[in-house]
């Protein structure tokens, strides 16, 4: 019967119901979180990363950064104290943060990068004031638009419309924070560095030793396996282009 309906934490948007939590236990495997210590957690609003690669900003400061222990923490920082992420201030705990995303608390002199660890989960890693400046992310998709020019579809969702038809399906950009000019340009090519974000090695860092069509032969440490194109995210030429990968790589040996 109606009165006895239970409205759950739901929330009407473009005339469909949002929900606002998930359970633990239902949290993708990318999410580094106690799966047994509450039922619910805060789900991140629709936005810049899927599910899969993103987390709410308070489950992401409560569980991976540790700069508060409950929601209501959560809440009192950024209600407080500056939180940016990317450069950019925010003052809602359920906006998204997902990978290679900045995250920043001034007052505090601490910034982080989300990352994937070796075994392919979401975890922020210290970075210092100056990598903090910089950001990379994928080419998805580009397309050609009105005017000769090419609009880049990438990884974080942002859209950049350029002159330079050069860049490629899969290329990394490094953009700077946080007027996204672009700085670097990581072709997908042999030699690569790359961080694999799916696949039965998601998480590991290597190298490009060869391009098969979709596929790719990739060198990690001592061992050689191949994996999907799609799979591969450029994190530099020669070598990885921020130090926070190399701590990355440390924490699993």
């Amino acid at each position: 019967m109606l009165q006895n309906l239970v409205l759950r934490p739901e929330r009407q948007c473009d005339d469909k119901m949002v929900k606002l939590h998930l359970k633990r236990i239902s949290a993708p495997k990318t999410w580094h979180i106690d799966r047994k210590e509450n039922k619910f957690v805060t789900r991140p609003l629709p936005g810049a990363h899927s599910l899969e690669y993103g987390m709410s900003l308070s489950l992401a400061m409560r569980e991976l950064m540790k700069v508060a222990k409950t929601s209501k923490e959560v809440k009192q920082i950024i209600k407080i104290k500056d939180v940016f992420v990317d450069k950019r201030k925010r003052v809602d705990k359920k906006v998204p943060v997902g990978l290679m995303d900045v995250v920043e608390f001034p007052q505090i002199e601490e910034q982080y990068r989300m990352l994937l660890d070796s075994k392919g989960r979401l975890t922020a890693v210290p970075i210092d004031k100056k990598e903090s400046s910089v950001k990379i992310s994928r080419i998805e998709n580009k397309t050609k638009i009105a005017g000769g020019k090419v609009q880049l579809n990438m990884f974080d969702g942002r859209n950049i419309i350029i002159d330079d038809d050069s860049y490629k399906v899969g290329d990394t950009l490094e953009f700077s924070l946080p007027d996204q000019k672009i700085k670097t340009h990581l072709k997908f090519d042999k030699g690569a560095s790359i961080l694999l974000i799916a696949g039965k090695h998601k998480g590991s860092i290597g190298k490009v030793e060869e391009v098969l069509g979709n596929k790719i032969l990739i060198k990690s440490g001592k061992d050689k396996f191949e994996t999907l194109k799609r799979y591969a995210f450029v994190i530099g030429q020669d070598k990885p282009l921020y130090s926070c990968f190399k701590t990355l790589s440390e924490k699993k040996k």
